[in-house]
């Protein structure tokens, strides 16, 4: 089924991932908030659709094509990544707390993993690879902002978002989306963006809730300065590369 739907559609491939990730993952919140232990559900669901989902990728030989190999690209091209180290100290920024116990943390890092294996493949090894094809902005563009948009379920998913930091998170989620897709594009692996991206999500989990609305607005504001800033290098750079091979042809 997934094959035929893979060969029929690259496009609704990578929608009909987007759909059921969103849908199973919020289900898994929503269950596990009702049984009094955060992500005891959705950590089996993200574990299931990441060997599915790299189960059907392996199987096909569609790893490579798809980011799951090293860098082609070196370090010093990417700024040695230092604009990620950066960014994944933020949820720090403010102070580190204990929020959950023993377990629910582990289950939560554990979970955090799996979210940043399956957004990484979905959003930018799926979607953004399947419309490049056709055009490369747009693909750029629409991995991002939806990727971003994204977000916005963690008000009704069970997770506790409230108004004005899901919003905030829409914002530097989707330059942080814009940063992925380009270190992707730039070095066609994602290893160091699944990689960075779960880290991130997972140091969350020691972040402390009790910030103020300004200190919440100062953190969005570095975050989006930090990861779109790394990402119009990257654009830059790849459009410099592009048009030195255009002038050698």
């Amino acid at each position: 089924m997934l094959k035929k739907l893979y060969e029929k559609s690259n496009i609704w491939f990578a929608v009909a991932w987007i759909v059921a990730y969103c849908v199973l993952m919020s289900v898994g919140d929503s269950l596990s908030q009702m049984l009094g232990v955060q992500k005891s559900v959705t950590l089996p669901i993200a574990l299931l659709l990441s060997v599915i989902l790299f189960v059907f990728l392996k199987k096909n030989q569609l790893c490579e094509e798809y980011g799951l190999c090293p860098s082609k690209t070196s370090a010093r091209a990417m700024l040695y990544y230092l604009p990620v180290l950066l960014m994944l100290t933020a949820n720090l920024w403010f102070g580190v707390t204990l929020n959950y116990g023993a377990v629910e943390t582990v289950l939560y890092i554990l979970t955090m993993f799996g979210v940043g294996f399956l957004e990484e493949v979905i959003f930018r090894g799926l979607l953004f690879s399947a419309m490049k094809k056709e055009n490369l902005t747009s693909a750029i563009i629409v991995s991002s902002v939806t990727f971003g948009i994204g977000h916005i379920i963690n008000l009704v998913n069970g997770s506790g978002a409230d108004l004005l930091p899901n919003l905030l998170q829409v914002i530097y989620a989707t330059a942080a989306g814009f940063m992925f897709v380009m270190m992707y594009y730039r070095s066609k692996s994602l290893i160091l963006c699944i990689a960075a991206h779960g880290l991130f999500n997972a140091i969350s989990v020691f972040a402390t809730d009790s910030l103020t609305n300004e200190q919440r607005i100062l953190s969005c504001i570095l975050l989006t300065v930090i990861t779109g800033g790394y990402a119009t290098y990257l654009a830059l750079a790849c459009r410099d590369k592009r048009e030195e091979k255009s002038n050698l042809q």
